[in-house]
């Protein structure tokens, strides 16, 4: 190879590699909300009780997920894999302790949110809940591990009796129409 040709490949190999490192600089610089938005997959559920207990409010296995909307729309729904069928197959009809398994076992919530990249910071603005005592207060949620596959936050708003909440989540697939 004479002097000219190495000199042309390396040349032509900076601009590829100056070419390259911008996208992947860029791609890494991608916004908190930006890189939240999908569906997410609770993979577990544990929050710190005063008493120095662990709660796992919906199991060892918990079921649900949580949906950020890039227009600043969010969805969450938990529950536990082994609530209760109502007996009398009307949900207007549960026994005093299927209504109470139901409801300590599973909550769904919705409204919008805001996050602050600098803190890290999600703030969601609830519109509904199953556990109506969370309207009228910001409710926070601080990530602090989020990959393209996994995301992991704490709830320290916790409204009623308890500590702070630590929440890991898988991203959720597409999964192909039957």
């Amino acid at each position: 190879m004479n002097r000219r040709t190495t000199l042309a490949l390396g040349t032509t190999a900076l601009m590829c590699l100056g070419i390259a490192l911008p996208g992947a600089a860029l791609a890494q610089q991608k916004s908190l909300k930006e890189q939240l938005v999908g569906t997410w997959l609770i993979s577990s559920w544990e929050q710190d009780m005063p008493n120095n207990q662990k709660l796992h409010r919906f199991g060892d296995n918990p079921k649900g997920y949580s949906v950020f909307e890039a227009n600043g729309r969010v969805f969450v729904m938990f529950a536990r894999p082994d609530l209760p069928k109502i007996a009398a197959n009307d949900p207007n009809k549960p026994t005093p302790e299927e209504a109470k398994a139901i409801a300590v076992g599973s909550i769904a919530y919705y409204g919008t949110y805001s996050v602050d990249d600098a803190t890290k910071v999600i703030t969601m603005k609830l519109e509904s809940s199953t556990y109506a005592n969370q309207l009228g207060m910001d409710q926070k949620r601080t990530v602090s591990a989020i990959s393209a596959n996994e995301l992991k936050m704490q709830n320290t708003t916790v409204v009623g009796g308890g500590g702070e909440i630590r929440y890991t989540f898988k991203r959720a697939t597409t999964v192909a129409s039957r």
